[in-house]
């Protein structure tokens, strides 16, 4: 099966998927094995008080299922499925195999993986399993294979969700075979693979593969390339059990979607090659409520998950109020429930889903709040959750609603893992996510939509491209972005970028260079900055900034100079180069500028590439997207601000979906506000 048809079979599966819920879907994991059965008639009845239509089952429940090695214990699923069925309720049915049980551990302790610094992952948490284990791939395939020969045609189920988080990296000798055959298949020859590691560096030269083995930690550095390999490697041996599972379940119905859960920034996994496994994006993801711009960082995530597959996709978790995993768990006050699940419908969610249905008495995540917790019905975060529950249906008709952008943003794991996981660069203190969230952040604050998009995507429907921090660029990429900017694309474009190839050596002649032509200049030095050292940048219309982290030591060649350092050992040198190059422009930043000032050089470029953000004069607390139908168009409004109301220009008349009134211009979002706008299509005929 081809790409594209896996794409498009996935597409028709979701349509039918949401044809089937009738809305967006809302609810979340439901865990009745760890209930008495007298608690399952409550589940349900509140269930259909709240609005619930659809649950996951199933999620960690291997033990439940499966007690002991080919026994199965099915019957408190069949009840489960049948009583959900009953009340109206549909069910993404789960493989359990995140989480298997202590007879397969203990009777197979190789089941385990072992850790970088050689410690093993025991028992007692999850996801401790070796994915390149084939003792653990044929016990996840037999309970895979039960659970679809047994349930695949029951009505209740109207998607699969295989597995959760995938996530566990090995280093075990069963991993060190599983990546020679992975280096055999990319490289071909042992010749192949000295020459892309530049073994003769530190007289690492080998000769048999039966030498090459995971990169453990050694006593001070590794090869970078080894390194960079192995994160290929690891996310390709856990997609290798995704698809084998899907594969298992496929095989016994055709036409139910199928897919994972992805996290959020989650390093060991490259999401754009699973997404076209999937027939659609997941995402678990948990803002932080202790951190007043979180939902910045949530909605990178969110256009980062509509982009892999450019179509809606599936927020699978999300808490209701507070989580379990930090050093203080703080609540998610008023408000901000209802407000952060527009938030992810906004950028292209087609379903609002929490972990968990009922909170859980016992175990690490007891006190990780849920949709009904341990307080009930009474409870402040039960009336929200019931309030968004009755909410939901009157935007229904704006599920599978898709949005475009005009503005790219690179965000690839090939360069992630290149600026973050090999060291030895001039400063290995970068933190790549959040160097895409810094960029993104402008864009968002102005109502820019933004699609993401990583190396092997098609650039020519964009009018601007951001790329972060690209230290490693591959060949294919750095063609594309020509292409891109000679076609009359606008290119901004940050330091210590197109370093490196796929091969993590360094582009000859000069930095930076996969981009030197397009940049108008050259590197001949890259300057991080000492501890607390500063230094002032001077644009050409005379204002000034202050820049901080990195200078770059640039010699223009083709390119005009917008700023300079003005302080410093490089002051009177280049900080930000614009170049033209064919019928586009290139802006080039030298240095990691104060907010405002890379704010203004960021939007300057969009709006000189003829850029409109999808309102005017709105406030940057703010939020806007739209989605789209050939039909109508729906304007997202989301104010961020707990304390001042917003007042917001509309670019046309419509009616708000959320309170049934037409739309006036000026609208006014109450704090915490969400308005949801519709208006004729503008494509329409």
């Amino acid at each position: 099966m081809t790409s594209n048809e896996a794409r498009h079979g996935g597409t028709s599966r979701m349509e039918a998927f949401r044809a089937r819920i009738g809305g967006f879907a809302f609810g979340g994991d439901y865990n009745p094995e760890q209930w008495d059965r007298s608690v399952w008639d409550e589940d349900v009845a509140l269930m259909r008080r709240a609005g619930v239509n659809l649950v996951t089952l199933g999620v960690f429940a291997w033990a439940s299922l499966e007690p002991e090695p080919g026994r199965f214990t099915f019957a408190w699923m069949d009840e489960a499925l049948d009583l959900l069925h009953a009340h109206g309720i549909s069910v993404d049915l789960a493989t359990p195999t995140a989480a298997p049980p202590v007879w397969l551990t203990d009777g197979h302790p190789e089941v385990h993986p072992v850790m970088e610094d050689g410690e093993v992952f025991g028992f007692g948490n999850r996801l401790h399993f070796d994915p390149t284990s084939p003792r653990y791939r044929e016990h996840a395939a037999r309970i895979t294979t039960a659970l679809a020969e047994r349930y695949a045609d029951h009505p209740a189920v109207a998607m699969w969700h295989i597995s959760n988080e995938y996530g566990p990296v090995p280093y075990t000798p069963q991993s060190a075979v599983a990546f020679r055959d992975w280096l055999r298949r990319r490289y071909g020859t042992l010749e192949a693979l000295n020459d892309a590691w530049y073994t003769r560096f530190w007289s690492q030269v080998y000769t048999s593969w039966d030498q090459v083995n995971p990169p453990e930690i050694p006593r001070s550095w590794s090869n970078p390339t080894r390194r960079l390999d192995y994160k290929r490697f690891v996310s390709d041996a856990l997609l290798e059990c995704y698809v084998m599972e899907r594969d298992i379940v496929r095989a016994h119905r055709s036409d139910l979607p199928i897919l994972t859960n992805y996290m959020r920034f989650y390093r060991h996994a490259d999401y754009w090659r699973w997404a076209r496994e999937q027939d659609a994006v997941a995402l678990d993801i948990y803002p932080n409520p202790g951190h007043d711009d979180a939902f910045v960082s949530a909605a990178v995530n969110y256009d980062l998950m509509r982009s892999l597959r450019d179509e809606p996709w599936i927020l699978m978790e999300q808490a209701a109020s507070s989580v379990s995993q930090w050093q203080v768990n703080n609540v998610k006050r008023p408000g901000h429930l209802r407000l952060g699940s527009y938030q992810a419908i906004a950028h292209g969610a087609d379903s609002v889903l929490f972990f968990q249905w009922r909170a859980s008495r016992g175990g690490h995540e007891r006190f990780h709040s849920a949709m009904l917790p341990h307080s009930g019905t009474g409870a402040r975060s039960w009336q929200e959750v019931e309030a968004l529950g009755t909410e939901l249906p009157r935007i229904a008709e704006a599920v599978g609603a898709t949005s475009r952008a005009d503005v790219a943003l690179l965000f690839d794991w090939n360069a992630w893992w290149g600026l973050t996981e090999t060291h030895g660069l001039p400063r290995n203190d970068f933190d790549y996510p959040a160097l895409v969230t810094d960029h993104y952040r402008p864009l968002l604050e102005a109502q820019h939509a933004v699609d993401m998009v990583n190396f092997d995507s098609d650039l020519s429907g964009y009018r601007v491209l951001v790329i972060p921090n690209a230290y490693l660029v591959d060949d294919r990429f750095t063609a594309e972005v020509s292409r891109f900017v000679h076609a009359g694309g606008t290119l901004v474009c940050s330091y210590f970028s197109g370093v490196v190839d796929a091969r993590n050596q360094v582009r000859q002649p000069a930095y930076p260079g996969a981009f030197r032509a397009l940049v108008g200049g050259y590197v001949d030095e890259y300057w991080p900055a000492r501890e607390n050292e500063t230094f002032d940048v001077e644009f050409a219309d005379g204002s000034t900034a202050r820049a901080d982290f990195w200078q770059d030591s640039i010699h223009p060649e083709t390119a005009t100079v917008l700023a300079s350092y003005a302080s410093g050992q490089l002051a009177g040198r280049p900080a930000i180069l614009d170049n033209a190059v064919g019928a586009g422009r290139v802006v080039y930043v030298g240095t990691r500028l104060e907010a405002d000032a890379f704010r203004d050089t960021l939007l300057g470029a969009v709006a000189d590439a003829g850029v409109r953000p999808l309102l005017a004069g709105a406030p940057a607390c703010v939020e806007a997207t739209r989605r789209s139908t050939a039909e109508a168009d729906y304007l997202f409004l989301l104010n961020h601000s707990e304390t001042d109301p917003a007042e917001v220009p509309l670019p046309g008349a419509g009616q708000d979906l959320l309170t049934g009134k037409d739309a006036t211009d000026p609208i006014v979002l109450a704090p915490l506000g969400v308005a949801v706008v519709r208006t004729a299509s503008a494509d329409a005929p």
